[in-house]
């Protein structure tokens, strides 16, 4: 089976070691990975800033590169939920796009929802063994119901997960809404990192890379130089 991987911008630019954690973790289920060298952004900061043609554009492009596959594997819930919630309003004018999105939309997959619900994968323990607690993503949870996923790999993995007080809540990056309200940003990425320290965990693990760097960057700022901010690609694939 073919799996088209949506490598996200922010991976791309800033940790692109997080992809190709991801791209082994696919390949060791039995899939054969391609990384489209044309595709771009999902659209997501120009839709949020209301700049609709902008964003269609994005998202027709996105349509092109990765129609053909048989998956289509993000690993960014803000990514994948972008495209899966929101490409439809984009293109609810054009029937011809609308149609083929709607047999673009079911393939598309958040990273450890596919690993766990379509490839079912194995896992086996590995050297780095927690304790880590779990921060679930605002659009990863609420736009593609990723919440146990991350956390069953992880004791596949044999990483002990210590739940944080309000794991379920904001980092406070929200895409734009950091850069339009960042007094606001900071005081919810304040209380976030606070229950992460306050679980007494060696690292925070997290599935999306902006509020990776929300959360590293708060953290490293107020002189917390020790508490690890990790991708749960990096975790699972044995590169953390």
């Amino acid at each position: 089976m073919r799996v088209g991987f949506f490598v996200t911008c922010l991976i791309d630019l800033m940790r692109p070691e997080i992809g190709f954690s991801a791209i082994k973790l696919i390949e060791r289920a039995g899939y054969e990975v391609f990384v489209p060298p044309a595709q771009t952004c999902c659209g997501q900061p120009a839709y949020n800033s209301g700049d609709r043609r902008i964003a269609r554009d994005l998202a027709e492009k996105t349509l092109r590169e990765f129609e053909q596959y048989d998956y289509v594997v993000v690993p960014s819930g803000s990514c994948g939920g972008m495209i899966r919630a929101h490409y439809g309003d984009l293109f609810a004018d054009d029937p011809e796009l609308m149609g083929r999105f709607g047999r673009l939309r079911p393939k598309v997959y958040e990273l450890t929802d596919f690993l766990a619900t379509v490839a079912k994968v194995e896992l086996t323990p590995g050297e780095f063994q927690g304790p880590v607690t779990y921060h679930d993503s605002c659009s990863g949870l609420r736009e593609l119901g990723v919440k146990q996923q991350p956390r069953a790999l992880l004791a596949q993995a044999g990483v002990a997960v210590t739940e944080m007080k309000d794991c379920e809540h904001c980092c406070g990056f929200g895409g734009t809404f950091a850069v339009k309200f960042g007094d606001i940003s900071t005081a919810i990425v304040d209380e976030k990192c606070a229950n992460v320290q306050a679980s007494g965990a060696q690292a925070v693990v997290l599935g999306d890379l902006g509020c990776m760097l929300n959360i590293e960057g708060r953290l490293r700022r107020t002189g917390d130089t020790t508490t690890r901010v990790l991708h749960v690609a990096q975790v699972l694939a044995g590169d953390a």
